[in-house]
């Protein structure tokens, strides 16, 4: 993924790259807190569903992205986020990483405090058997952050 333009999001898909080797994804048990001190707050951790279409409860949803939002999803589900427009495509791309297997980069806006925010994420799949996609790793950091 050669355009991810923040330093943060590149070292965290070279964290999830390594992390894979020659498998299509890593698997959940793979990744390690202590190794990506750099991304934490701006990680959101969410479990695939076996449902269809598949729905995600969040497992993690790190405080800087809670502080920016005005919302917690951790042990939620992604269905309950408050703010629809943003709902409805957080949970198209999810299922988008989630059928494919395979990252996806975002560069876009958001409304944050009725202004346009801009933000660029970066969706990684995560398997325990290298097939089906059980959690995605996601990384979400806005342009007014300090890099």
């Amino acid at each position: 993924m050669p355009d991810i333009v923040n330093p943060r999001l590149r070292r965290l898909y070279d964290y999830w790259a390594a992390k894979r080797g020659e498998r299509a994804m890593p698997a959940r048990a793979d990744l390690d807190p202590v190794e990506m001190p750099f991304a934490l707050g701006n990680v959101i951790l969410a479990e695939v569903l076996p449902e269809t279409p598949p729905r995600f409860r969040i497992r993690l949803h790190g405080t800087t992205l809670t502080r920016y939002a005005g919302y917690d999803l951790t042990g939620r589900m992604l269905d309950e986020m408050p703010l629809p427009e943003f709902r409805e495509l957080a949970t198209r791309s999810f299922r988008k990483v989630a059928r494919t297997g395979e990252p996806l980069h975002v560069l876009a806006d958001r409304m944050l405090d009725d202004r346009p925010q801009r933000y660029e994420a970066l969706l990684m799949p995560l398997s325990s058997d290298g097939i089906r996609v059980e959690m995605l790793l996601i990384g979400l950091v806005y342009d007014n952050e300090r890099r």
